[in-house]
């Protein structure tokens, strides 16, 4: 997969994506990712590619020209793929959109900077406005930087282990699981038993039950958008009934 990213500064980018598994999947050829500058299709001096908002106001806003000559020359290196702008009021990315992005051939992202980009750019060059969060950056190149990780580890043989892209939290709507290293005690807490029985039927089991419970108890909205099976429901029941036992023996000692 290739990704073109239009970038004031394209180094923030380029040093994420340059360590751990994007890097080596860059390494392996597996995934491609370049950068472009809006300033290098300048045509004054000062390499100019912002000015002040029409209408006055703070900050400064990205220019179009810089931007849509930048845009082009991804567009002819990636000329089916679709251009996607980091900014603030774009929907969540989310692990689902992730998974769809990671079926394409290629993308183009658009890292905003300043107060944000001029309005016609975002509305005659852009299929899609993406936000990585409920917060701002000072600027999109390390929103940039996470879409490439989070679809990065979805392409096959990217991740050591094929299964663990598929046990991630989010990837079936719900928290991962709780998960144990040895030693088997530490500092006076054990690792739960059920994952020391060798019963891998056990073991599934109570990590579903986990993930339902965890998810209940962080993440409620995300049980609300799907109607759980009754399969589902029992674990989380007994989830809670579990919990509830072990608040009230607390209570009692």
């Amino acid at each position: 997969m290739r990704f073109d990213v239009v970038a004031l500064f394209p180094g923030i980018v380029e040093a994420v994506v340059s360590e751990g598994v994007v890097g080596r999947a860059c390494t392996q050829g597996k995934l491609e990712v370049h950068c472009i500058n809006p300033r290098d299709f300048t045509e004054d001096p000062h390499r100019t590619v912002d000015d002040r908002p029409y209408g006055g106001g703070p900050g400064m806003v990205m220019q179009y020209e810089p931007l849509a000559r930048a845009h082009e020359a991804a567009r002819r290196a990636s000329p089916e793929a679709r251009t996607v702008a980091l900014t603030p009021q774009g929907i969540p990315f989310t692990q689902a959109l992730a998974q769809e992005t990671a079926k394409e051939d290629g993308l183009i992202l658009i890292a905003g900077r300043y107060e944000g980009i001029d309005e016609r750019f975002l509305q005659q060059r852009t299929d899609a406005e993406w936000s990585v969060g409920d917060y701002v950056l000072s600027g999109g190149e390390l929103a940039a930087a996470v879409v490439i990780d989070a679809v990065a580890r979805l392409l096959p043989d990217v991740l050591g282990c094929a299964e663990s892209a598929g046990q991630d939290s989010f990837s079936e709507g719900l928290l991962d699981c709780p998960h144990y290293t040895r030693p088997e005690e530490i500092d006076g807490l054990r690792v739960p038993e059920v994952l020391l029985t060798g019963d891998h039927g056990k073991i599934e089991r109570w990590r579903r039950r986990e993930m339902l419970g965890r998810t209940y108890r962080r993440r409620p909205d995300l049980l609300g958008r799907t109607a759980l099976s009754a399969e589902d429901q029992a674990l989380l029941d007994e989830y809670l009934n579990a919990t509830s036992e072990d608040k009230n023996r607390e209570r009692d000692n």
